[in-house]
C-alpha cells in the first residue's frame, strides 16, 4: 500500500481502497455504456465482422473511461485524483486540446 500512496500522492490507506473501487466501477460502467453506443453505429457482436467491431468497441470503452473516471470519482470524494489521472492519460495519447487554458 506504501508504493501505492507515493505513487498517487494520497496520504491513507482509505483513500487507495476508494481510488482502487472507482477504478473497478467505472470500467464495468465504461463497458455497459459501450454496448449500446456500438448498436447506435449498427455495430453488434453477432452480425458485424470481428476485425471491426472489436477495435470500435475497445476504443469506445476507453475513450467513455476517461471521460467519465472524473464524474465516478467525483461521487467518491476523489475528483482531483482522477481528474488529473485523465488528463494526463489522454494528453499522453493527443488529446492535450482539450486542456489547453486560454
Amino acid at each position: 500500500m506504501s508504493k501505492l500512496k507515493e505513487r498517487w500522492g494520497v496520504t491513507s490507506n482509505f483513500q487507495v481502497v476508494l481510488i482502487i473501487i472507482v477504478f473497478s466501477l467505472n470500467g464495468t460502467f465504461a463497458t455497459w455504456v459501450a454496448k449500446p453506443v456500438t448498436g447506435i453505429f449498427g455495430l453488434h457482436s453477432d452480425t458485424s465482422n470481428p476485425w471491426i467491431f472489436w477495435p470500435v468497441r475497445i476504443l469506445l470503452v476507453f475513450l467513455i473511461y476517461q471521460f467519465t473516471l472524473p464524474v465516478v470519482g467525483f461521487f467518491f470524494g476523489q475528483y482531483k485524483f482522477f481528474s488529473n489521472f485523465s488528463k494526463k492519460t489522454l494528453s499522453r495519447i493527443g488529446f492535450k486540446w482539450l486542456f489547453k487554458q486560454n
